[in-house]
């Protein structure tokens, strides 16, 4: 399940880092995008829709929609489909976007 060839980003998986999703640690490879290493740790909801919070999932990954926005070393609407992972990084679900919480 892990993106291996994408439409706007080069990346070659260096090695494999340690990140955090909602305080749990989670292991991907550095430079992947976020969503990717998110996804392929089994997690498939990257968020929640603003009106009804419906489940949101990895859906365009080329950074065209919303469902990827999540808060990523405390800056919040992040699109995890097109930004690379770094060792250490802190990942956050949002309510909807614009969540400041």
């Amino acid at each position: 399940m892990r993106i291996k060839e994408h439409p706007i980003l080069e990346f070659y998986p260096g090695k494999k880092i340690r990140f955090y999703l909602d305080g749990k640690e989670m292991e991907g490879y550095e430079g992947e995008p976020i969503a990717s290493a998110i996804v392929a740790a089994g997690v498939k909801v990257l968020s929640r829709s603003i009106k009804y919070h419906r489940p949101r999932g990895f859906f365009c990954a080329i950074g065209k929609c919303s469902s990827c926005l999540m808060k990523v070393n405390g800056i919040p609407n992040v699109r995890t489909c097109v930004t690379k992972l770094e060792e250490g990084m802190k990942i956050e679900t949002q309510k909807g976007k614009g969540d400041f919480n």
